[in-house]
């Protein structure tokens, strides 16, 4: 018998600006409306409260949100790019969700509609 999981999907959205760095400088700071879809598992049949799960993913989306990302301390050596923005926000999101009794195991961040970098881990 295959055991199910109880998975909740969270699709938030955070507005801030990066600038790339290249070898030759760093490139013109741009906007993106980034699209955050976090797939989460309860441990066993455990239930959450969706406010519960939103208001933890807020509070860490917060700390980007209307922010020029190149100035935040992660960002200061290394590049704002959507695969290192998905990686800080599977840092940050992870423990919150664990007090929740809950893990992230699936992030996708978009930088665009068509351009998104998920990490995903088993559970």
């Amino acid at each position: 018998m295959v055991t199910p999981y109880h998975t909740y999907k969270l699709i938030s959205y955070v507005n801030a600006s990066h600038a790339m760095r290249w070898k030759g400088g760093e490139g013109k700071q741009h906007n993106h409306t980034w699209e955050i879809v976090c797939e989460i598992h309860t441990k066993g049949d455990h239930m959450i409260i969706f406010n519960d799960l939103e208001k933890a993913v807020t509070e860490i989306l917060s700390q980007i949100n209307g922010k020029f990302l190149n100035d935040l301390d992660y960002f200061k050596k290394i590049n704002s790019s959507v695969e290192n923005v998905t990686e800080y926000l599977f840092d940050q999101i992870g423990p919150e969700l664990k007090k929740l009794e809950a893990s992230l195991i699936r992030i996708e961040v978009g930088e665009s509609p068509t351009r998104f970098y998920c990490i995903t881990v088993d559970d």
